[in-house]
């Protein structure tokens, strides 16, 4: 068969930045006969600052650029693009697309045994009040408590995963939540997986983590199969690397949220004509 036929046809994957390879990371290991083509909108990071009309507009050019390479599925690997652009794109798309917060909000009301969830994420994300709306729509006996931890972000990016100074940062921004008696703690940023040993050892033993991230390749797993996109050959996907700006410094630092060193990276011009 080739490409063009529906179930060899790429996954997309799109996010402002690097942060959604932590994303395609969980789908290319749980689906390693995929093909994923994910675009970095480098040129515009961060969407967490722009209004919801702007994110919306970055949100729809990223999408029509993915869909050009003849996607079956669209994954929204931002955050804030989910919470402002998700159900705009799912009226503009005909495939389906899927975004980070649900499959992470399912996941936190299903392992949750107190109710009490703590969620963490950008400024922006936190401000959307998206997750407390989503966990509450899903199981409204629940109380969710939020924080904004920008810091996290910059610390990420500079592969500054552990050591004294992040755990400060940690323990400075989830006491609140560990205040609140959480029992289940969402990292609401696709950033923060890489974060996890320090947000954990600061959260304690008694609170559950959900990784947005591996939530979402789980979600991704269910549609396609609902949809029968799977590939069901023993062969090897590849993964394609396309950003709007930066391509040597993409690569550089998305080495840690891919886990591996990424194919050539490739400049694309995403800006809407």
């Amino acid at each position: 068969m080739t490409e063009g036929n529906t179930p060899y046809r790429p996954i997309g994957v799109f996010d402002s930045g690097v942060g959604g390879l932590t994303v395609c990371r969980k789908i290319a290991a749980t689906l390693p006969a995929e093909s994923i083509v994910y675009l970095g909108d480098t040129a515009r990071v961060p969407y967490g600052s722009k209004s919801a009309a702007t994110v919306i507009r970055y949100a729809q050019a990223c999408a029509d650029l993915l869909v050009t390479h003849n996607i079956k599925l669209l994954v929204v690997a931002c955050n804030t693009a989910t919470a402002f652009a998700l159900e705009t794109l799912r009226q503009n798309l005909s495939i389906p697309v899927l975004g980070v917060i649900d499959p992470g909000a399912r996941a936190a009301c299903s392992v949750t045994t107190s109710g009490r969830i703590g969620v963490i994420g950008t400024r922006g994300v936190i401000n959307s009040n998206i997750y407390t709306k989503t966990i509450q729509k899903i199981r409204p006996d629940t109380c969710v408590h939020s924080v904004a931890c920008p810091l996290f972000v910059p610390f990420a990016e500079e592969g500054w995963t552990e050591g004294s100074i992040i755990h400060q940062v940690a323990q400075t921004y989830l006491t609140k939540l560990i205040k609140k008696d959480i029992d289940t703690l969402v990292l609401g940023c696709t950033h923060y997986p890489l974060l996890r040993n320090p947000i954990a050892a600061v959260a304690g033993n008694s609170v559950r983590l959900v990784d947005s991230a591996e939530e979402t390749a789980r979600a991704v797993v269910r549609t396609m199969e609902k949809e029968n996109l799977l590939i069901r050959d023993n062969v090897q996907g590849t993964h394609r690397f396309l950003v709007s700006d930066g391509p040597e410094g993409f690569s550089q630092t998305g080495i840690q949220f891919f886990g591996q060193a990424l194919s050539a990276v490739e400049w694309v011009d995403v800006c809407p004509k």
